[in-house]
């Protein structure tokens, strides 16, 4: 069971959640791509995130566990849920906090609690 600490099955694999950042360009995932590897180190979880764009998505989605989407395509995050869920690859909408939050934490939150069980 996920908690808001982080806690859960993903987590304590032996092998490390992989996580997809997307945003537009390619711009805001890359920062919030390294907040959340800064919170994963100091939190003791092993995850592997990258950054991409709506357009590299299809090809850069294959092999993650999550992909986080960017508050900023809330207007396409319904499609982009559905076709990953084809490839049974799991997707949440980042809230605008993480972006001005500029902390890790809760995006870290966010994957882990839709990391599928593993």
């Amino acid at each position: 069971m996920t908690t808001m600490s982080g806690d859960s099955a993903a987590a304590q694999s032996t092998e490390p959640l992989r996580v997809l950042v997307i945003c537009g360009a390619g711009a805001s995932s890359t920062f919030v791509s390294l907040w959340m590897r800064a919170a994963a180190a100091a939190r003791g979880h092993r995850v592997i995130v990258t950054a991409s764009s709506t357009s590299a998505l299809a090809d850069d989605a294959v092999g993650a566990d999550v992909v986080l989407v960017g508050p900023h395509l809330a207007d396409q995050y319904d499609a982009i849920a559905t076709d990953l869920a084809r490839s049974r690859v799991a997707a949440a909408l980042l809230p605008e906090s993480v972006i001005r939050g500029r902390s890790g934490d809760e995006a870290l939150d966010i994957a882990l609690a839709a990391a599928p069980e593993r």
